[in-house]
């Protein structure tokens, strides 16, 4: 029996996410497997990937054969260098510790990578924040002295229509004390 390592859809429409199962090569995709070696979600940035790669290991050893896209997520997440590495030990070419030693220094260096390029794309998330953040108080501020102008007229303006108003009530008053002394020298 062929036994192919490969991904098995699921979630929904538009946001798969992929267990990664040793399966027949002769069963449907998402159909019947033999066993579930981990999972893939490219939904998030960075992909993620959770792999028990001692079983997947045990399946490479057996003879299973990943896909392409299968061979990719196990060589991040390190199986094969340790399915080579386990090929080296049975060879004679290393010891059992040396080997591991080996696999736990690359896994400590890719966890290194992974969290560099993890931080990165926080930083640019806070930048792309803080950009957008002052962009919205400059409209606030532009929004706001508008609305400002907008409200209150200008002081030039207020002087100007305070003058007419005071000399028409001066001409009032004077309009009638004049008539009043007219009337005082008739009689």
């Amino acid at each position: 029996m062929p036994v192919k390592i490969r991904l098995q859809r699921h979630g929904k429409k538009g946001k798969p996410f992929y267990w990664v199962v040793a399966a027949d090569a002769r069963a449907k995709r998402d159909g019947k497997y033999l066993e579930k070696l981990g999972i893939y979600n490219p939904n998030t940035n960075p992909a993620t990937i959770e792999i028990n790669v001692d079983n997947a290991v045990t399946w490479l050893n057996n003879g299973a054969q990943p896909t392409e896209t299968a061979k990719r997520i196990l060589s991040y997440k390190g199986v094969l260098l340790k399915h080579h590495l386990a090929g080296g030990v049975r060879k004679g070419a290393l010891t059992e510790e040396q080997a591991e030693e080996k696999f736990n220094a690359w896994v400590e260096e890719k966890g290194k990578l992974v969290d560099s390029k993890v931080g990165d794309l926080d930083k640019a998330k806070a930048d792309a924040k803080a950009t957008a953040l002052k962009a919205e108080k400059e409209v606030n501020a532009k929004r706001t002295a508008d609305a400002i102008a907008a409200a209150a007229p200008p002081v030039e303006e207020v002087v100007e229509e305070a003058a007419p108003i005071v000399e028409v009530a001066e001409e009032a008053a004077a309009t009638e004390e004049a008539p009043a002394a007219d009337t005082e020298t008739k009689e």
